[in-house]
């Protein structure tokens, strides 16, 4: 019952990697989810996080504006920093939760959990393999503006409030390169599973 880490830089190719293990038979529990989940309307995560940042950083219909606030903890490490305090503690006890589950409803389930954040805030959890998915920062930069819409300054701002490669190069056990084509990484991929699935 394999608990499995994959961590990447914004735009290193993490959600391909993940798909494509849920393809096959993967129990992929993904942390951005949670945190939008724990982020909803009316929870407490959120009430501390107007509480912390201010009511403007609500829309019209009382619900987080996750533009607005990434505005603001993406240009201040200090935002950020605060911000993570408040979030993460929901997200550990939730993504737990969920782990349990997964195992309980199979004890041989491949769980992979999607934590963009795994160095900032969960490295030295009990992973049986933390795999990274890895591209230079030049190649992340470029996909964020073409893919993703952002402007160069946005997307440098972005890749900068991350932790650099080398860090999450140092936790890695497994690497995936993905500056490639989409058919070497999917087969890099495909060649884990074999690992964890042998």
């Amino acid at each position: 019952m394999p608990l499995i880490a994959l961590t990447g830089g914004i735009a290193s190719g993490k959600s391909t990697i993940a798909r494509r293990l849920a393809d096959h038979g993967a129990v992929v529990i993904d942390a951005d989810q949670i945190v939008r989940e724990v982020q909803a309307r009316g929870s407490d995560v959120l009430s501390a996080i107007v509480a912390e940042f201010g009511a403007d950083m609500l829309t019209a219909d009382g619900s987080l504006d996750r533009a607005r606030l990434g505005a603001v903890v993406f240009a201040d490490d200090a935002a950020r920093a605060t911000l993570n305090a408040i979030v993460h503690p929901a997200v550990r006890r939730e993504s737990a939760a969920r782990f349990a589950a997964a195992f309980a409803a199979d004890p041989d389930a491949v769980v992979v959990y999607d934590v963009p954040l795994l160095v900032e805030a969960r490295s030295e959890d009990p992973w049986d393999l933390i795999v990274v998915a890895h591209a230079p920062e030049d190649v992340r930069i470029e996909r964020l503006i073409s893919v993703r819409g952002l402007s160069r300054a946005e997307a440098v701002s972005r890749v900068a409030a991350q932790v650099g490669d080398e860090a999450r190069l140092a936790v890695a056990d497994v690497v995936i390169e993905t500056a490639g084509t989409m058919a070497e990484t999917l087969a890099q991929t495909d060649a884990l599973w074999e690992r964890l699935t042998a």
